[in-house]
């Protein structure tokens, strides 16, 4: 199973809307960009945040960063933002903060 990565320049303040269509479609818009995906997970840069897909054999229909829209078919289990790690320094730095 091949994971591949597509990127693009990101653009600024798109609107982000999630259409799906029973749990086996769904259509994204506002993605910034592809960082990852396979059978079992996408992984998008949207303009609200990332946007984790996780569900059994997903895959790309329509994948249009030029306008933002990404389309997967397949059988959607799960939808999550997750916040980017940052390295906020050493240990002690946090727990003094």
């Amino acid at each position: 199973m091949d994971e591949k990565r597509i990127s693009k320049p990101i653009k600024a303040d798109l609107p982000h809307n999630i259409i799906m269509e029973n749990r086996t479609k769904i259509t994204v818009s506002g993605v910034e960009n592809a960082e990852s995906y396979n059978e079992t997970e996408i992984i998008l840069h949207t303009s609200k945040g990332i946007l984790i897909i996780k569900g059994e054999a997903l895959n790309l229909s329509k994948l249009n960063l030029d306008s933002g829209e990404i389309t997967v078919g397949g059988r959607i289990n799960l939808l999550e933002y997750v916040e980017p790690k940052q390295s906020g320094g050493s240990f002690l730095s946090k727990l003094f903060k």
